[in-house]
């Protein structure tokens, strides 16, 4: 199977200047405001289609973890990509550690790009933490978002008293201490997590090699902020439509998680990959898009029963 290397050519000249009605706003209005939201989350806009898709990374990661949706996907949407602030291409120095020290503030990144690009109708794409955010990014600002899909999403990793969430605080607590003394050896044990054996030695390599580029102090904070949080309260305040796609072996994100999610949102629908690992998007990319256009296709957003796709 050949597989794009690398996303395309972003379509705003000077890859971050935004399309010509929303230039002229922003030209007219607050010019500096919006290019600053813009270059501090380094955002990309691929191809062009009657809806948008907004991606959102899982954590540690840049935008170029897409690639493999993203590329192919922009043939037929427009695809909007960023990077967190502090991790990727984005404004490191625009990293404010009391601001990010909850996810909502992630979210409201995401709530301001959508406003400065004039976005409408939106479908949220997260990633395993990322999924997290948008889930907070739907809920503060509905306005703007129409549907959202989310991978291998967890809102709490803690085991929790009468909730399984994968991960003991021992362990938890043993990670990030490994973090805090040897970055590249918490990169590889953090990917043995989340990548099955047989992925190890190829997309396992380049997830290991995103975390070991993290600036260490940022990893540290947003690795704390994303393995200890609990954000089980506010799953039932995501209204839209929702895709929950898993994997049906996954340490990260278990199965007894996507049942969690199931109980709990108003709109969603739950297709388990057969597959292990906690990246679907890297180890099973064609059953992953195929399961999104799937999603996107149905004209309603009914609640579906648990099933594999």
């Amino acid at each position: 199977m050949h597989l794009p290397s690398s996303s395309p050519r972003s379509t705003w000249p000077g890859a971050f200047s935004p399309p010509r009605e929303v230039q002229q706003a922003v030209t007219v209005a607050v010019a500096p405001e919006c290019e600053a939201i813009i270059r501090r989350n380094n955002v990309r806009v691929i191809g062009e289609g009657p809806q948008t898709l907004l991606f959102c990374n899982g954590f540690g990661c840049n935008h170029q973890i897409w690639r493999y949706l993203s590329t192919p996907l922009s043939k037929r949407y427009r695809v909007v990509l960023f990077d967190y602030v502090g991790t990727g291409e984005s404004d490191l120095g625009a990293y404010d550690w009391q601001a990010y020290s909850t996810l909502d503030r992630y979210a409201q990144d995401i709530v301001e790009i959508c406003q400065v690009l004039s976005l409408r109708e939106v479908v949220l794409i997260g990633h395993s933490v990322g999924a997290t955010i948008a889930m907070l990014a739907a809920s503060q600002a509905p306005e703007y978002i129409a549907r959202c899909v989310l991978l291998t999403a967890s809102p709490c990793y803690l085991n929790k008293p009468g909730y399984y969430g994968g991960l003991a605080l021992e362990d938890i607590n043993q990670m990030l201490a490994l973090l805090d003394v040897d970055q590249h050896s918490w990169a590889n044990l953090l990917m043995g997590l989340l990548i099955a054996p047989e992925h190890a030695t190829s997309i396992g390599e380049e997830l290991a090699g995103y975390f070991c580029n993290l600036d260490a102090r940022v990893a540290r904070h947003f690795a704390r902020i994303t393995f200890l949080a609990d954000n089980r309260a506010s799953v039932a305040q995501l209204q839209q439509p929702t895709l929950l796609l898993q994997c049906a072996d996954d340490a990260i994100a278990p199965t007894e998680v996507g049942a969690f999610w199931m109980a709990h949102l108003p709109q969603a629908t739950l297709t388990t990959l057969p597959i292990a690992g906690h990246c679907p998007h890297l180890s099973a990319p064609l059953e992953t898009m195929a399961a999104i256009e799937a999603f996107l296709a149905q004209s309603g957003g009914a609640r579906a029963t648990p099933g594999r796709g």
